[in-house]
């Protein structure tokens, strides 16, 4: 081997190693004697916020998912100021839960002050809200740290909007190291919660190519979003059961009733690999939910703040 195949060898084994030095440094374990009741302390918050509203465990689990989707999980999202992730597209007017968060911070910090962070509490409240809605639960893994900036144009080009074809949502999931599995599975989440008339006017009205919608489930759909107005009406992005974590969401794929153009894309937008995968979680809930858990580590573990790089927030919304 020649002098520069040597070095350029040594670059990338040295690049892998600093990513598995990341990664170990993750715990499932890292709070346990330093907050070791941190588990208690979110799942109590999170439940009553799900009971006082079922919508909440969606709104919960999309702040995660926006969040990692944009330089990595590291609450970045929960940063207030007008130039933040916040009023980037995909979540202005529509990214909620914001004080819950707050809620389980301070809950948090009476116990155990200065030691959780923002990102660690963000990511184990997304699975507490997924099992209040009897849906499967995971290993989390701790040490992630707290970015001390938040990119509204990262967020604008990262996340996925709901007019993205099959192709689109692939590269998207790809470019955050998640498989075509990963990116069925995690659309998954979409069995509970709603979405704004805003994010499916355009395939009531305008027609999008290659879009396959029912047309009954159309015709209920438009009795509340309107062509013009009602931009806040809301639907569920499961008819059958909104406020349970199920698989009947591929079922409904199945049936072209799903509410986002993006969603029906995974069973109509002509991948076979991602319909086989959604005829699979439609047909197996257990291999959905196996699916969906190893999914959500996945996604938890992507770029991660460790160490000394970022900080601890005091204040989920704003930097120390």
């Amino acid at each position: 081997m020649d002098r520069f195949g040597a070095w350029w060898w040594s670059s990338v084994i040295a690049v892998l190693l600093l990513g598995l030095e990341a990664n170990a440094q993750l715990s499932s374990s890292f709070y346990s004697s330093t907050c070791p009741n941190l588990t208690d302390i979110v799942r109590n918050v999170i439940q009553s916020a799900v009971a006082n509203e079922n919508r909440m465990a969606a709104s919960i689990l999309r702040l995660h998912f926006h969040d990692c989707f944009v330089n990595g999980c590291d609450a970045s999202i929960l940063l207030d100021g007008s130039s933040g992730e916040k009023n980037a597209g995909p979540n202005v007017n529509s990214a909620r839960g914001f004080d819950v968060i707050d809620n389980v911070k301070a809950a948090v910090e009476s116990s155990c002050k200065g030691v959780v962070s923002c990102a660690d509490i963000l990511a184990l409240s997304a699975r507490e809200a997924v099992v209040a809605l009897r849906g499967p639960s995971w290993t989390v893994v701790f040490g992630r740290r707290d970015s001390t900036t938040s990119s509204q144009s990262t967020a604008n080009s990262a996340i996925p909007p709901p007019s993205s074809t099959a192709s689109r949502l692939i590269t998207s999931f790809q470019n955050q190291g998640l498989s075509t599995q990963d990116l069925v599975a995690l659309s998954g989440s979409h069995t509970i919660g709603q979405a704004q008339c805003t994010n499916f006017r355009a395939r009531l009205y305008n027609g999008t190519s290659g879009d396959t919608i029912d047309a009954s489930f159309k015709s209920n759909l438009e009795r509340n979003c309107p062509s013009t107005g009602g931009n806040s009406n809301l639907a569920p992005l499961d008819l059958q059961t909104p406020v349970t974590f199920d698989n009947l969401y591929f079922k409904n794929l199945q049936a072209q009733k799903g509410l986002l153009f993006s969603d029906q894309q995974l069973f109509s937008g002509g991948q076979s690999s991602l319909m086989s995968t959604v005829n699979t979680y439609a047909n197996n809930q257990q291999a959905f939910f196996s699916a969906f858990a190893t999914a959500m580590v996945k996604m938890g573990n992507i770029n991660p703040l460790t160490g000394s790089n970022g900080q601890i927030r005091a204040n989920c919304r704003k930097t120390n």
